[in-house]
């Protein structure tokens, strides 16, 4: 995915497990900044509305998550 089609608020799911980050595959979280081009600061919280982690994660381990129909490019 190209970086500039992620952008902030984006909710995201994660494609690999990062156990440095105790974080697994499949944890959604959201774009809260975008650090660089191509790593995004990532806000995940939990049910309850908690923050449970807060963390770096490069655009290749990020599948962005769509609750509508988009067009294709």
């Amino acid at each position: 995915m190209n970086q500039s089609e992620f952008k902030l608020l984006d909710v995201v799911a994660l494609t690999a497990d990062l156990p440095e980050k105790d974080l697994l595959r499949g944890q959604v979280g959201t774009i809260v900044e975008i650090l660089t081009p191509g790593v995004f600061e990532v806000e995940f919280v939990n049910t309850d509305g908690e923050t449970y982690a807060m963390t770096a994660i490069r655009e290749e381990q990020l599948l962005r998550l769509l609750h509508q129909r988009e067009q294709a490019a």
